[in-house]
């Protein structure tokens, strides 16, 4: 029998794993209090029964087309995803006003946990999701909102923050964190400082958190997004090698949480 190179074989198998996917994306709207929003649902329609699920928060901007890709990412990993929108449907900003939306929930808390768990509430629902198996990731302002979501005690499985804020105006709120954290963080972020850092972890061991922190040299803000260009100077820019270690570091959190 004719032997083929491992590559070609790894290939193959992949492509066949691909050609056999059936990835299913729709905008889903739904309620946050008396607030319309439009979400976006990412699943696999040749897997039959619920999956652990993935919830995504979004950057700044709102929801766009880069979560819409890292859900068709994840939903070829097996999982059923959703991606939140926040700020409510049509409202998708741009600087300088993207700057301004986001610091409205961050600087309410209670109303930002309202609109994360509006939406973990739509994912938890869907007929294609394990309810037992559900966890959430979110990027820069995501990130920040991944983990207001586990402070205000969802009953998730993990939340995995990238490049997000750390920072906690109730500390104490560590101690409703019921699930696994992973915070993938620019060693050189210049918007999260070392204050805010190590408040993160003090609040982690006090509530007994199971965490992980980890920081990728020479990457700033923003690091595994394209459209932050690459100047470092700017304090948010795109660190190939970063974005590719911790979308690895997330795959192997996500997997051995959601068991």
């Amino acid at each position: 029998m004719r032997a083929f190179p491992i590559f070609l074989v790894i290939g193959m198998a992949a492509m066949t794993s691909r050609l056999k996917a059936e990835i299913k994306e729709q905008a889903m709207e739904y309620k946050a209090g008396d607030v319309v929003c439009e979400g976006w649902k990412v699943t696999d329609d040749a897997k039959t029964g619920k999956q652990p699920a993935i919830l995504i928060v979004h950057q700044w901007t709102g929801l766009t087309d880069y979560e819409k890709m890292r859900a068709r990412m994840l939903a070829e990993l097996g999982y059923t995803v959703f991606a939140a929108d926040i700020y409510g449907k049509g409202i998708r900003p741009v600087p300088p006003a993207a700057g301004q939306e986001a610091g409205k929930y961050k600087a309410d808390r209670a109303l930002y946990r309202a609109r994360l768990n509006a939406a973990l509430d739509v994912m938890r629902k869907d007929e294609h999701t394990d309810p037992a198996r559900m966890a959430a990731i979110g990027y820069c302002f995501g990130g920040t909102g991944v983990l207001e979501l586990a402070r205000s005690g969802a009953d998730v499985k993990a939340v995995v923050s990238f490049h997000g804020g750390l920072d906690s105006p109730t500390p104490e709120d560590g101690s409703k964190i019921k699930c696994k954290v992973l915070a993938l963080h620019g060693a050189d972020d210049p918007f999260v400082s070392a204050k805010d850092i190590a408040a993160f972890e003090a609040e982690m061991k006090s509530a007994g958190v199971s965490y992980q922190l980890v920081k990728y040299p020479g990457a700033v803000h923003a690091f595994t997004q394209k459209m932050a260009g690459t100047d470092n100077s700017k304090g948010a820019a795109y660190n190939a090698e970063a974005d590719a270690l911790s979308w690895v570091a997330m795959k192997e959190f996500l997997a051995s949480s959601l068991k």
